[in-house]
C-alpha cells in the first residue's frame, strides 16, 4: 500500500489562500496583528493591575509603540488597496469589505462604552480605516504623486489646527489643538498620508519588484502569514477574549 506525504503548513495555506494572495504581505500584515496584541495584552495586565504601573498614554515607550502598530496596519491596508487596484476589484466587493470594516468598527464604539463610558473608542484605528479606504480607493489613479499627497497629510496637522475642530463631531479630521480623551484616536489627519505612502509604495513594487510580494516565505512564517489574511476577525476578538480571561483570573486569585 502506497501512502501519500501530507502538504506543509505552508502548502495548506497556499491552498486556502485564494487567487491574488500575496504570503509575504499577509505575513507583514500578521506581524502587525501579532504586535497589537502583545500591546493590548500589557495594557490589560496593567488596567487590572497585574504588572508594575504602567502610563501608557505618556510614556513614550508605550506611545511609541502604538505609533509603529498603527503606522505599519495602514501602510499595510495601503499595500493591500495597491494590490486590489492592480486586481481591478469591482466596487460591490470593494463596499462588501468596507461595510465589514464599518460594521465592526461601530461594535468597537458599543464595546468600548460598556468598559470605558468616559472615553469610548469613536473614531479609532477600524472607523479611520473606513474612511481613509473610500479617499484612496478614489485617489487610486493619482500614481506617483500619492507619495506627495500622503506628505502633506502627515505634516498639515502640525501647521494647521483650530479650535473648531476640537468638538467630537470634528476632531475626526486630526486638525485638532489638544487630543480628546478616549482610549484609541485615529484622525483622518496624519495617518491618510501612511495609508497613501503604502498605496503607492504597494503601486511601485508592483509594477517595478512584484516579487517582493509574490516571492516564497519561511516555513516558520507561514502561520503568521495565515493570521495575516484573518486580521480583522481577530482584531474583533482578541481583546474580548484577554479581557474575558484576566477577569476570570482576578475573580479566581482575588475573590
Amino acid at each position: 500500500m502506497t501512502t501519500t506525504a501530507q502538504p506543509s503548513f505552508a502548502a495548506r495555506a497556499r491552498a486556502h489562500s485564494g487567487a491574488g494572495r500575496y504570503d509575504r504581505l499577509d505575513l507583514l500584515r500578521g506581524v502587525a496583528i501579532v504586535w497589537m496584541a502583545v500591546y493590548h495584552f500589557c495594557f490589560d495586565l496593567n488596567y487590572f493591575r497585574l504588572i508594575a504601573p504602567q502610563d501608557f498614554y505618556g510614556d513614550p515607550f508605550w506611545t511609541w509603540q502604538r505609533t509603529c502598530i498603527v503606522s505599519l496596519f495602514l501602510f499595510c491596508a495601503g499595500l493591500g488597496q495597491a494590490v486590489a487596484w492592480q486586481q481591478r476589484q469591482p466596487w460591490p466587493r470593494f463596499w462588501r469589505r468596507w461595510a465589514q470594516i464599518a460594521g465592526c468598527a461601530l461594535l468597537v464604539t458599543a464595546g468600548s462604552y460598556l468598559m470605558f463610558p468616559r472615553s469610548f473608542i469613536y473614531f479609532g484605528v477600524l472607523h479611520g480605516i473606513a474612511v481613509m479606504l473610500i479617499l484612496v480607493r478614489l485617489t487610486a489613479p493619482w500614481g506617483r504623486w500619492l507619495w506627495l499627497a500622503g506628505a502633506v497629510a502627515i505634516v498639515l496637522p502640525q501647521l494647521v489646527q483650530h479650535p473648531v475642530f476640537d468638538s467630537r463631531w470634528m476632531n475626526w479630521t486630526g486638525l485638532v489643538t489638544r487630543k480628546p480623551i478616549t482610549e484609541d484616536y485615529v484622525p483622518l489627519l496624519p495617518w491618510l498620508g501612511v495609508m497613501w505612502w503604502g498605496m503607492a509604495a504597494g503601486t511601485w513594487v508592483l509594477a517595478h519588484r512584484p516579487q517582493w510580494f509574490s516571492g516564497a516565505i519561511p516555513h516558520a512564517g507561514a502561520p503568521l502569514a495565515t493570521l495575516g489574511r484573518w486580521s480583522l476577525s481577530f482584531y474583533m476578538l482578541h481583546q474580548p477574549v484577554l479581557i474575558g480571561l484576566l477577569m476570570a483570573y482576578v475573580q479566581l486569585t482575588r475573590g
